[in-house]
């Protein structure tokens, strides 16, 4: 199999930890990975607002327990995502086999468009539900911060899909290069096989049957 495959170094090499952290998928990751953090840890730590005629804690969002429910589930699935994807790619160039690098970038591409579309529903449900929020015992700077990280989440994870679709493409076309067809490859040591019929060799010489030929003294 290609070595090269995917956009991948060649199997096998040194790992090298300045190139792989200045990368843009890397870095990329790295802002979402502290993105998701806020998003969650902001909502499970100041999210929850208990006031005091009432005995149960409500969300910060116009007392809707889903939106808060929601971001703190798609944060938390994007940390591990993040830290998954993360090993991948530091493990990425030592995979030999394009078949297994094809899966990987597919993974990737697949779960980065998915996050991009759910950050921005999160970001869209957030932002409907703080416009309409009365609550008065609410720490609006960590509503705004969840909101506005919700966003970045949207621009990091997008730009994920685009590097993910730009890797797959630069696969197919390696892999479509590097395919010689053998009919057309004239550096092979063996003949092309013929697929049109050929006249046996003494069909010329052999006379119409049915017509006498004399005999020659």
């Amino acid at each position: 199999m290609q070595s090269n495959a995917y956009g991948a170094s060649l199997a096998g090499g040194a790992f090298d930890v300045g190139s792989f952290v200045k990368k843009p998928q890397t870095v990329l990751r790295f802002l979402s990975w502290v993105f998701s953090i806020v998003v969650f840890a902001s909502i499970t730590a100041e999210g929850y607002i208990n006031p005091e005629t009432q005995g149960n804690a409500e969300c910060m969002f116009n007392k809707n327990d889903s939106a808060c429910s929601y971001a703190v589930g798609i944060g938390i699935l994007a940390f591990l995502g993040c830290f998954i994807f993360l090993l991948l790619d530091a493990y990425f160039p030592n995979i030999s086999n394009a078949k297994e690098r094809k899966y990987i970038v597919i993974g990737d591409l697949a779960f980065s468009a998915a996050w991009t579309f759910l950050w921005f529903i999160c970001f869209c449900v957030l932002a409907n539900q703080w416009s309409k929020t009365t609550m008065t015992h609410v720490v609006a700077d960590a509503a705004r911060a969840v909101i506005a990280f919700s966003f970045f989440s949207i621009v990091t994870w997008a730009l994920l899909s685009y590097f993910a679709l730009g890797r797959y493409r630069q696969g197919v076309s390696e892999f479509n290069q590097e395919y010689t067809d053998p009919a057309q490859d004239h550096t092979s040591p063996y003949p092309p096989p013929q697929s049109s019929y050929q006249q046996g060799p003494f069909t010329s010489t052999q006379g119409q049957q049915g017509e006498y030929q004399p005999p020659t003294y």
